[in-house]
């Protein structure tokens, strides 16, 4: 698939902004600068970009607890997530959501849900309500290879299915559930095999190729804005970081982690760019320096907003 340029640029001033948003996030909480928890998503940039670089502002995406790439991906303002990491009322949920509930309707993005496989059924909701108003939106929505193993997946892909609703079911097989190798828990090779039980298309992508990642993005996209109902894709990647911010990853292999290591979604783009001499190294070196400047704002913007008042609790809250 032929990309432009421009586009492929873009695409690595994305990953390299979520890599480093994560990488300063990870620092903050080491410091105990910040309050709650994390579970970060390092290595995974090109799932998020690849899949949501083309998505319009009205299509929608639900995600995981590690939803800080696909949230900056679908346009979520890096200011209001870095606000939300501090718990101020800036933050894109005013605080009260934290690291594994961030989100902004306004931008399609519908506020994370930690719980595995809990954004698919939800998922099904939009994809239905899109139908039944009778909109060309899509909806993505992202979740690990251990939702796969959840009541709510198979319910999920069902439902898709029967009411051929515009959804991409999108699985980011990073082969661990928390500690748990998928060899441990599944069977089969390819978690893609899944879908045709559903009657639904299911393909194999390289997770760690933003190009290859975006071109089956489009592919499914294209299909479900038409009518052509839901697709599953499975992209093969893998964390570089541990499943929370008390993981030291004791449990992987070595050589395993260095083969994924050596695959790295965000140094491949930026060697690619390089090779094919679509920027110099000096021109990549100001674009990456301006983001890093973004990110190092983005935290004074935050450390001076105001925190939550005590009778913001009872806001958003329907009872």
């Amino acid at each position: 698939m032929k990309i432009e340029n421009e586009k492929i640029v873009g695409m690595y001033e994305q990953m390299f902004l979520l890599r480093n948003y994560e990488d300063k996030i990870y620092f903050l909480f080491l410091e105990g600068v910040m309050p709650g928890t994390i579970h970060q998503s390092q290595g995974q940039e090109a799932s998020a970009v690849g899949m949501l670089y083309d998505l319009r502002k009205s299509d929608y995406m639900t995600s995981t607890h590690r939803p800080a790439g696909h949230c900056l991906a679908k346009g979520v303002s890096l200011n209001s997530m870095m606000a939300e990491m501090f718990a101020k009322s800036t933050g894109c949920c005013k605080g009260k959501g934290g690291a594994m509930h961030t989100g902004d309707i306004s931008v399609g993005a519908i506020p994370a849900i930690a719980i595995t496989a809990g954004g698919m059924p939800v998922a099904v909701g939009v994809g239905l309500s899109c139908k039944m108003r009778k909109t060309d939106n899509v909806v993505v929505c992202f979740f690990g290879d251990g939702a796969t193993n959840e009541g709510a997946f198979h319910e999920s892909m069902n439902a898709a299915a029967i009411w051929n609703l515009p959804i991409v079911f999108v699985c980011e097989n990073n082969l661990y559930g928390a500690s748990t190798h998928i060899s441990q828990v599944i069977k089969i090779k390819d978690l893609a095999e899944r879908a045709p039980a559903y009657g639904m298309s299911g393909e194999v992508v390289d997770g760690n190729d933003v190009f290859k990642v975006n071109e089956a993005a489009l592919k499914a996209i294209d299909k479900a804005r038409k009518g052509g109902g839901p697709s599953f894709l499975e992209l093969k990647t893998y964390r570089r970081c541990g499943h929370s911010r008390n993981d030291a990853c004791g449990y992987r292999d070595k050589a395993e982690e260095k083969e994924w290591f050596d695959k790295d979604p965000v140094a491949r783009c930026k060697k690619y760019i390089l090779d094919e001499k679509i920027l110099t190294e000096e021109k990549l070196s100001i674009i990456e320096k301006n983001i890093l400047q973004l990110i190092e704002e983005a935290v004074d913007f935050a450390k001076a907003s105001p925190s939550p008042l005590p009778e913001d609790a009872l806001l958003n809250v329907y009872y």
